[in-house]
């Protein structure tokens, strides 16, 4: 199933178009997204006998998979490759932090750059659904809505270089958080612990990897996490970036005025964010 956001409301994405949840369901689920991932488990089961006439979309108006998550969390340093280049520590547990709900987009977005330190991260986002506390490790698939894209962008000055790093705050400024263009649930994908993942810059191709390459898999992220806190539904998880960002460039680069980020991944689409000056 492919769940998508159309102005607002919730649809299931189809070849032929997108059917109105709210509408085929009579009523039982939407209009919004935060009210088909309230009740994932009996919408998910509703799907496979949703009727209606599809209607045509265009794509550059789709919001954000889930556009009122009551968490987001981000994974940092979870692929080797993004650890060696930063030349730091394999991590032992996974990284955690928070990128603030005020910042999550859609997949069409224009950021307004606010500094000149804006770097990218390329990512396969985590949308939950049923969640839940102490997830055991034989459940863990069973509580995820699906997968989306993200960029996680961050102002590497504000994260790194003040007497105590803000690595939340580096990565919630308005916009910084774009996610798209569907929620695609696990049993579309063939092997959903490998996809293929791509961030293409102004026509260059600056990141290009496959998540089994994730130090922390989507499962061993979902059971860490709920270890400690609640996971809810809608919830938004980044799961870490590969290398290839902008800070560890010799010298770094960062994003522009002007500058077009597509991020792809293989079975979901792709998205793209223009960056504009202040």
């Amino acid at each position: 199933m492919k769940l998508a956001n159309v102005h607002g409301r919730a649809a299931v994405a189809t070849d032929d178009g997108v059917i109105d949840v709210e509408m085929a369901s009579e009523g039982r689920f939407g209009p919004s997204m935060r009210s088909v991932y309230d009740q994932w488990s009996a919408f998910r089961d509703w799907v496979p006998s949703a009727t209606g006439t599809p209607l045509t979309v265009d794509p550059a108006t789709l919001g954000a998979p889930s556009p009122e998550p009551r968490q987001v969390f981000g994974v940092g340093a979870n692929y080797l490759d993004h650890v060696e280049e930063a030349r730091a520590t394999r991590p032992t547990t996974p990284v955690v932090f928070t990128k603030f709900p005020t910042c999550i987009t859609g997949p069409n977005t224009v950021v307004v750059l606010p500094s000149a330190s804006i770097d990218w991260e390329a990512e396969l986002v985590i949308v939950v659904g049923t969640g839940g506390h102490l997830i055991p490790p034989e459940h863990a698939w069973d509580a995820i809505a699906g997968f989306t894209i993200g960029q996680d962008l961050s102002d590497r000055v504000l994260q790194l270089n003040y007497d105590r790093p803000q690595f939340s705050l580096a990565k919630s400024l308005p916009g910084f958080g774009p996610t798209g263009p569907v929620l695609v649930t696990t049993d579309e994908f063939a092997d959903p612990d490998t996809m293929h993942v791509r961030c293409v810059i102004n026509g260059r191709t600056r990141q290009d990897f496959t998540t089994d390459r994730l130090i922390f898999s989507v499962p061993n992220i979902i059971v860490e996490l709920s270890k400690i806190v609640t996971l809810l539904p809608g919830d938004i998880i980044f799961t870490g970036t590969s290398s290839g960002v902008g800070m560890i460039q010799d010298p770094p680069e960062y994003l522009q005025p002007g500058d077009e980020i597509v991020t792809s991944i293989d079975g979901i689409g792709s998205m793209t964010t223009r960056l504009v000056g202040a």
